[in-house]
């Protein structure tokens, strides 16, 4: 099933690249999730301990699924050097051998939150919503063409700036993490940027005509609500209301096999 996204026909004219890259640059400032509560909060110190383990909880989901879908974009390249120059994105998440990557090393961020790997790794305790946009996302790349799934990517392009204010802020204000626990961030500030102008150069030379354009903003929009539909679930389940779904880590029902504190049992 293709997930449905805003689609709006804005575009009439092609834009010449540097006015492609502007739009695109004005959505990330717009939707990107540098701007939501939830966000806001975790950098400001303003979160619990509890709040901030659910927030790399769920966030794993999301991790653990990104060379999943790239692996499902490359399988539809039919250039071996896009497919060698996208292959990075695997290496950096996978790593090349067992205990390295960015996968593991967000284990090493939920193991110095003290949430048990087998916990984290199940993603029984992730949010319903949680898992629902982080499959909407692998299935866009999956089934939209690759043109729109590479400029589903293009998130990395903001990517820098929440991650430096997020370790920056978490370290001045949370005790009960350290450098150590965010090592993931770190190769992150040079990765997600060789990533995006690779990706970034691919749409401007192959978005040429004004519905590929705005395809491609479209891609970029809708990745932008992916990311900040998961801060909502995490906002409501665990900051205000407080509404904790049934099943999810903290609900205390524990019909998927998790103790009322997100234990397996």
């Amino acid at each position: 099933m293709s997930a449905t996204f805003e689609n709006r026909s804005d575009l009439t004219e092609p834009l010449d690249v540097e006015g492609l890259e502007a739009r695109l640059r004005e959505v990330g400032e717009s939707r990107y999730h540098h701007r939501h509560p939830f966000q806001l909060m975790l950098q400001n110190g303003e979160l619990d301990k509890r709040q901030v383990q659910a927030w790399a909880l769920n966030r794993y989901y999301y991790q653990a699924m990104i060379p999943i879908k790239d692996a499902s974009l490359m399988a539809r390249m039919s250039d071996p050097a896009l497919r060698r120059e996208w292959r990075s994105r695997l290496v950096d998440h996978d790593g090349e051998v067992e205990g390295e990557g960015g996968i593991e090393r967000w284990l090493k961020l939920t193991d110095g939150l003290d949430l048990p790997r087998p916990l984290v790794t199940s993603t029984r305790g992730i949010l319903p919503a949680t898992r629902f946009a982080v499959e909407a996302y692998t299935h866009f790349v999956r089934d939209r063409t690759p043109l729109e799934a590479i400029a589903s990517s293009l998130t990395e392009l903001f990517s820098p700036m929440v991650i430096g204010q997020r370790v920056r802020g978490m370290l001045e204000h949370y005790d009960f993490v350290s450098s150590e626990t965010l090592a993931y961030f770190e190769p992150r500030l040079t990765q997600a940027p060789r990533d995006a102008e690779m990706a970034l150069d691919y749409v401007k030379r192959h978005a040429v005509r004004a519905d590929q354009q705005q395809a491609v903003i479209d891609a970029l929009r809708f990745k932008c609500s992916v990311l900040w539909a998961m801060l909502d679930a995490l906002q409501h389940a665990y900051v205000t209301p407080g509404q904790v779904p049934p099943g999810a880590w903290g609900s205390g029902v524990d019909g998927d096999g998790l103790g009322g504190e997100g234990r397996l049992s």
